[in-house]
């Protein structure tokens, strides 16, 4: 009698992949590197999620359900928090209304009323869609009211991803940036001397809020800088542009170089203006309004509705609350405890810029290898932070969010430390 013959055990499925990694895997077939630009994970350490799935407040979940303190702010536009209620509510009224129309519905008019009124130097503004434009917009209005070519920037400097001002070279060539003069930030004699090359023939000169240049220690505006900034581009006509796209509405509701004392002639915004809705401006001085009425400059969605509400209710908003101030002492909170933690664990930090944009950067760590295994930790532990670019705050940061964090970063100076 033959004995029955055991069946083989059922093969066990494969452990199912995690969402994000499947979603790498889709997306790099169809999107060349698997994103563009500065949102591509993969230039950050091991384990940051490259796909989410929702975010509330300061707190934001990865595709695979992972909660994380944000510390990033979705790279700045999150100024009072994700789908602020009434920012969302405003988006929603607006949208039932009409957003991408034949024209600018009438919220253009209220919202450059608003932006004129809240910036000192605005006479007049115009509206696009992301901080390229407006600085791009800034620099060909300059040229325009001078009837001249060059334009100081301070080496390192970020100011947009177009051939002028990309930090990458491919696909730009010489003649992109042949009237583009290279000064130091923070050092006037630098400036001063970029100016005299540049002679008869200066449009411009654009600097940013502060040095914010990825990897490297912040650094805010040296008073003096910023006044030897302004000498110049008043001893030769030229217009001094501040790049506040990265910036403003955080530092100062009337413009970061509100901190110094020193006026531009014309600003770009964009990031922080509408909380998250698409959308940039040009402020600008009376004497270059004749200019911006003669460039010709415009896109597709420029004038769409809801994120100009949204601006209105965010700047509205942030009034309200005193959103820099409120921004601000939360990012004290979060580096005195860095501070404090790093000091505990043996460990020699640096804290620099502003508090509502901080840095934090070990001693002797060049490649920022300690940076990462810090910010993989605490990343595991629920706080979304950042080794090499300035990180952000927004109103929606209290102080039990800030101690839940410092919480996560214990973890990461702990995993530093035993790196020894």
């Amino acid at each position: 009698m033959s004995q029955a013959i055991a069946a083989a055990p059922a093969p066990l499925p494969a452990p199912a992949l995690p969402l994000d990694t499947a979603l790498r895997a889709r997306a790099s077939r169809v999107i060349p590197g698997g994103l563009w630009g500065h949102l591509n994970a993969a230039r950050l350490p091991e384990g940051y999620p490259q796909f989410f799935a929702r975010a509330e407040g300061c707190r934001l979940w990865d595709a695979d359900g992972r909660e994380f303190i944000d510390f990033m702010c979705s790279w700045g536009p999150i100024v009072l928090g994700h789908r602020h209620p009434v920012v969302e509510e405003a988006a929603r009224a607006q949208a039932a209304r009409g957003d991408c129309l034949n024209g600018p519905a009438p919220v253009l008019v209220e919202l450059a009323e608003l932006l004129v009124a809240t910036i000192p130097h605005a006479e007049w503004c115009l509206l696009a869609k992301n901080g390229t434009d407006a600085t791009t917009s800034c620099v060909t209005v300059a040229r325009a009211e001078t009837r001249r070519r060059k334009i100081l920037v301070a080496r390192g400097a970020y100011h947009g991803a177009v051939p002028w001002c990309s930090p990458s070279i491919a696909g730009v060539t010489e003649e992109d940036r042949a009237h583009l003069i290279p000064f130091d930030y923070n050092d006037a004699a630098s400036l001063e001397a970029a100016a005299g090359c540049a002679g008869a023939d200066l449009a411009g000169i654009i600097v940013s809020a502060f040095r914010h240049d990825m990897g490297v220690a912040l650094e805010l505006p040296d008073p003096a800088f910023a006044r030897a900034a302004r000498a110049a581009a008043d001893a030769a006509g030229a217009a001094l542009i501040l790049d506040d796209v990265r910036a403003g509405f955080r530092l100062d509701l009337g413009g970061s170089w509100e901190t110094v004392g020193v006026r531009p002639d014309l600003a770009a915004y964009s990031k922080a203006i509408a909380n998250g809705h698409a959308l940039a401006a040009v402020t600008g001085a009376e004497r270059f309004r004749d200019a911006a009425t003669r460039v010709f400059t415009t896109g597709s969605f420029w004038c769409t509705a809801v994120p100009m509400a949204a601006a209105v209710a965010t700047l509205t908003e942030l009034r309200r609350l005193d959103g820099p101030a409120r921004m601000r002492a939360m990012g004290e909170r979060l580096r005195a405890g860095l501070d404090r933690l790093a000091a505990r664990h043996g460990l020699a930090i640096r804290n620099s810029g502003p508090p509502a944009m901080p840095l934090m950067q070990f001693a002797d760590d060049p490649g920022a290898r300690l940076g990462e295994a810090f910010c993989a930790a605490a990343l595991r532990a629920g706080a979304y932070f950042h080794p090499r670019h300035n990180m952000f705050l927004s109103c929606a940061h209290g102080e039990a969010e800030i101690d839940a964090a410092l919480e996560a970063a214990d973890a990461g100076f702990a995993a530093v430390a035993r790196l020894g």
